[in-house]
């Protein structure tokens, strides 16, 4: 991206997008019961409140009613549907991993098969986009965090623990190029999580092949532990890389968040926040709701001068719906530089 003089003035600046993570696959409802929701009327409700504080993007998981993330479709279906119905305008952003959470205590954290996150192509009603992640790389979301964020919670159980210490996201090249033609066919756009500079130029070859055909849309995932660790370094070189025509997230985790988030709404670009993300207060003297992380960006965010999006603003600053009929189209519209006439993008075996 460039910085032109003028690039931190707010009246240059889109609207801010704030994306809200409520529903928290990683803890359970017993580690903040006032804000985890666990029945289907709670998980719609938290969207409506989170879209009253300000937020424009729902990234959604689905809880069971026992408290557990669910790996049934039909729950997300639901989910989606009841969130339609009650606010219209906010922009559903499924999470591609489909609850990443063990099933039973001390079981492997793990995602579900490349067939079944496949499925999320079918998702009915159909959300604005899922989570795509680019490259299979080590998750281990504790690296970063302190005891003191995860004393007293469910992650505090050994085999829990581990669990989260040992996962791994799979995202091999097949699978990718597969899951985005599934979710292009379907008309929902893929919001690709970036970890690192690597993932992002995994993105822009599967661009330039012309596998993806549509507004780049990234997350820049700085939690560690196999990405990137939250700092200046790692988000302006990530940032540099990233063309003018791209919508940029920034996401970190436990209290990275809001330093991570206020560097995003100076800079111009847009944030998340949320219990899937952290659970405290700055100064770690009380657990902070979704909702209050929400409000606390648009505090924030007003004193730095921009506006809030609405979720009608938000749908088309990401270009929801919008797809692009050739390579070349799609590279001009997200502000890369074309191909070169005789460009190597490097080898891919065409289907025949």
């Amino acid at each position: 991206m460039n910085f032109l003089d003028g690039s931190l003035f707010p009246e240059n600046q889109p609207p801010l997008m704030i994306t809200a993570a409520p529903y928290a696959p990683s803890w359970m409802p017993s580690d903040f019961p006032e804000d985890i929701p666990v029945t289907m009327e709670q998980q719609i409700q938290k969207a409506v409140d989170c879209y009253n504080a300000g937020a424009s993007v729902l990234h959604l998981h689905v809880r069971e009613l026992d408290g557990r993330g669910s790996k049934r479709l039909s729950k997300f279906n639901e989910l989606i549907a009841g969130v339609r119905r009650a606010v219209p305008d906010m922009l559903i952003q499924v999470g591609g991993s489909i609850s990443f959470a063990p099933e039973t205590d001390g079981a492997a954290a793990k995602w579900l098969s490349d067939d079944t996150r496949h499925m999320l192509a079918e998702l009915e009603p159909k959300p604005d986009q899922v989570t795509v992640t680019v490259n299979t790389s080590q998750m281990n979301i504790l690296e970063h965090m302190a005891w003191e964020d995860i004393a007293g919670t469910s992650m505090e159980d050994p085999a829990t623990f581990n669990a989260y210490k040992e996962m791994t996201v799979p995202a091999q090249p097949g699978w990718v190029e597969e899951h985005i033609r599934r979710l292009s066919a379907a008309g929902i756009q893929s919001a690709f999580q970036c970890y690192n500079i690597n993932s992002f130029e995994s993105v822009e070859r599967l661009m330039r092949r012309g596998i993806y055909r549509g507004p780049l849309v990234m997350n820049w995932v700085a939690i560690s532990g196999g990405m990137d660790a939250p700092h200046l370094y790692n988000l302006a070189n990530f940032v540099r890389a990233t063309p003018d025509g791209a919508v940029l997230t920034v996401e970190s985790s436990m209290r990275n968040v809001l330093p991570i988030n206020m560097m995003g709404i100076a800079m111009g670009l847009h944030v998340r926040c949320g219990i899937e993300d952290n659970l405290w207060s700055q100064d770690h003297t009380e657990k902070f709701s979704t909702v209050r992380q929400v409000e606390q960006l648009v505090r924030i965010a007003r004193e730095f001068g921009r506006p809030i999006a609405s979720g009608k603003e938000a749908k088309a600053l990401c270009r929801i719906g919008t797809f692009y009929d050739t390579t070349e189209e799609s590279l001009a519209r997200n502000g890369f530089a074309p191909n070169g006439p005789r460009g190597h993008q490097g080898f891919l075996r065409k289907a025949a």
